[in-house]
């Protein structure tokens, strides 16, 4: 493996904790797994029945109202900063995740995501009529 392939290797290594639950979250997260780089991603299931978190993962109820993600490194995030993290991971994204890590762009993407959460039942319901 040439040092390039390692470091976009190491750059795309994540976990991301996502709400298969939830039909939004499983149109959204279908549509990154689709990507390329996907393969290289760790995807966790968090309403899934053994799922437990903790050593470095959110905790179950943390993990069901915000979006998480764990990058290469292992710090863990979420929200906003989530997404940035899992579109650094991803080649065809990993220009956007890197400018949406930095302020101002990374209060932006925050402050979206705050705007976001009272959506969420409404665009979940919609969804899940679409399923």
């Amino acid at each position: 493996m040439t040092g390039k392939e390692m470091e976009a290797r190491t750059e795309g290594a994540c976990r991301v904790y996502y709400d298969g639950s939830c039909p939004l979250c499983r149109r959204e997260i279908g549509f990154y797994r689709r990507r390329e780089g996907a393969e290289e991603i760790e995807w966790i299931d968090v309403s899934a029945e053994d799922y437990r978190g903790g050593e470095g993962a959110p905790e179950p109820d943390a993990a069901m109202k915000r979006f998480h993600v764990a990058g290469a490194d292992g710090k863990l995030v979420s929200g906003g900063a989530a997404f940035a993290q899992l579109w650094t991971a991803l080649p065809g994204f990993r220009a956007a995740g890197r400018l949406f890590l930095m302020p101002p762009f990374s209060w932006a993407i925050a402050f979206g995501y705050r705007l976001f959460l009272p959506l969420r039942p409404l665009l979940q319901k919609l969804a899940a009529k679409g399923e």
